[in-house]
This record gives C-alpha cells, structure tokens and sequence, in this order.
C-alpha cells in the first residue's frame, strides 16, 4: 500500500511541472527550471485489490507430511438392506467334519408287511365248512370174536368181619424157663390156596389228546377255533376234528399245552374255555422260523368245551406246519373230582 502511495505522488509531480513548463516556453525560450513546487495533497486511497477478478488457479503444491490420525467417530445409522445380488459360482466342498454324537431313539416305525417265506407260496384260505351228511345204514352183525386172554388179577377184597371175641380163661402158673432149643429143619412148602374173589376195581376216568396243524390246516382263519386235523392221540374221542373243540366227559383238573411253530406272519392265539379267554401267546415274526408256547391248568366240569383261537386279525395267524415243523395242541386229565 506505501509503494502505491509513492507512485501515485510522483506522478502527481510529473503532471505539474508539465503545466507550468508550458507558458515559459511561449515567452522565454531560455529560462531556468523553477524551484520545485510543494508536494500534493494525498490522493483518495484506491479501491481494494481484493475486489478484484480470481486469478487463475496455481500449480499443486507439495504433498504435506501425514497428520496424526483422528478420532474414530460415532456410528451412524444402520442403513436399508441392499437389494440382494445375482448368486455367485458354487464352492468348492468342504471337508467332511468330525462325527456328531448319536441322536435320541426315535419311535418305533410301522410294522411293514411281511414278506412270503422263500420259494414256497402261501396257503389259501379254507374253505367253508361242508353240511355234515346223513348217518349211513346199520352194517351187518359181525361174527362173535375170539375169547380174550385172562385178565391180570384183581386187587384183594375188603377183610371181613372180625368175629366175637371167648370167654376169657384163668390164667395157668407159670412154668419153669426151658432151654433153647435147636433151629427146626425147614418144612416143605405148602399147596397153593384156593383163589380168592376178586374185588372191585376202582373207578379211574381217562381222559386225554394232541392233535396238529398239516399243511391243509396252517395259516388258520381269525376269530374262530383252530381245527386241528393231525390226529396223534385221540383214544376217548373227547376232541371233535371238526370243530376243534375239546369237549369235557368227566369233571375234573385238567392241563392245556401248545406248541407254534411261528412262520411268514406274526402269531396272537388264545386259550378259551366256553368263550371265555384264559390266556395270551404272542410271538412277533423277525426272520426264518420261530417257536411259541403256552399252557394252563384248567377245572372242568362235564360239558365244558376249550380251544385254540387266533386273535388280533390276518397278519397275527402265523401258525406254520410242514414236513419238518409242527404246531401241537394236548390236553389230558390230571385228577378227578
């Protein structure tokens, strides 16, 4: 701003001297210089240079020395999720990671249907029972057998009676001791008494069977009693084939057994006395063959019928029987009344 001043002033001296230098050289060409006038007022001050124009922008300077690292500042707002982006290429698989603990047993599942055993097809179901027909005529009176051997010998009767007791005597003095005697030669031996009367003989009911499953009988249907059609023991007939009820001639204690062979299907059987169920048999078929059994003692009395008896519907009628497998149902008298 001083230098400015100063030039100003200058030329504020140059413009006077001209003025006056202009008349003398009208009137006298060869006059000296005048004595220098008195410096001017200062001038208004100019305007200020920074309402001027903006120069053009300079060359970037050098870059300064790093500065100590600021504060981190607040976090800001969560923003708004980006629109999800296009799926990229597969990975690659990872490795296989260690073995986890064993989970929790789940439940049972379902029991599936159960296979046909090997090569060998399953039995129909049997048919229905045929009318029983009429009782034939009479045969012819057979010729009179052969007089049977003796029988063996009877029990010995009751004692009889005792008879009435004598008078009783005196009584003797008593003799002097004697000496022992010598052992006697041993007597001949006697005839052979006269045969008693035979007794009577006790009264022992007999009451017994076993029948079996073939190979027409097995797989029996549900909810009625098994016919057991393969005869072992029958002597009294006191078991109907053609029902498959035992059927009770004397009263009495009485022991049921069975004996199942398991095969294809899983088995539920009852043991029934007169529609009443006494006990349960239940075998669930795994693989190849399987065994199953049951028994009671039972009391009867004279009429009273037991049987066999599937229960629980078609796939618990496993009862299997063939050339080398059995399924047996026995039952015989223990005691009387």
């Amino acid at each position: 701003m001083l230098q400015f001043r100063g030039l100003l002033m200058l030329s504020l001296l140059a413009v006077g001297g001209t003025v006056q230098e202009g008349p003398q050289r009208d009137s006298c060409m060869c006059g000296h210089p005048g004595i220098p006038g008195d410096p001017g007022h200062n001038g208004a001050p100019g305007r200020d240079g920074r309402d001027g124009a903006r120069g053009d922008k300079g060359d970037q300077g050098p870059v300064g020395t790093c500065g100590t690292a600021g504060q981190d500042g607040s976090s800001g707002d969560k923003g708004e999720p980006g629109a999800a982006g296009s799926p990229g290429m597969k990975g690659r698989r990872g490795e296989n990671g260690d073995r986890g603990f064993p989970g929790k047993m789940g439940p049972q599942g379902v029991p599936g249907l159960l296979g046909p055993k090997g090569q060998k097809g399953e039995l129909g179901l049997p048919g229905p029972q045929g009318i029983k027909g009429e009782i034939g005529p009479q045969g012819p009176e057979g010729q009179q057998g052969d007089i049977g051997h003796q029988g063996e010998k009877g029990f010995p009767g009751p004692m009889g009676p005792t008879g009435r007791q004598g008078p009783k005597g005196e009584i003797g003095l008593q003799g002097q001791k004697g000496s022992i005697g010598y052992r006697g030669e041993k007597g001949t031996k006697g005839e052979v008494g006269e045969k008693g009367v035979p007794g009577d003989m006790p009264n022992i009911g007999k009451s017994a069977f076993s029948v079996g499953l073939t190979e027409h009988s097995k797989l029996p249907p549900v909810n009625t009693p098994i016919r057991f059609d393969k005869i072992i023991y029958n002597k009294q007939n006191h078991y109907d084939p053609q029902t498959g009820r035992f059927r009770c001639a004397i009263a009495g204690t009485y022991y049921f057994t069975y004996h199942i062979t398991v095969y294809s299907r899983n088995v539920k059987v009852a043991l029934i006395r007169n529609g009443e169920r006494i006990i349960y048999t239940t075998d669930n078929y795994q693989s190849s063959e399987d065994q199953a059994g049951g028994g009671a003692v039972l009391h009867l009395q004279a009429g009273d019928k037991v049987w066999l008896q599937v229960t629980g519907g078609e796939l618990f009628n496993g009862l299997f029987a063939d050339e080398d497998d059995d399924t047996i149902f026995s039952g015989f008298l223990l005691f009387l009344d």
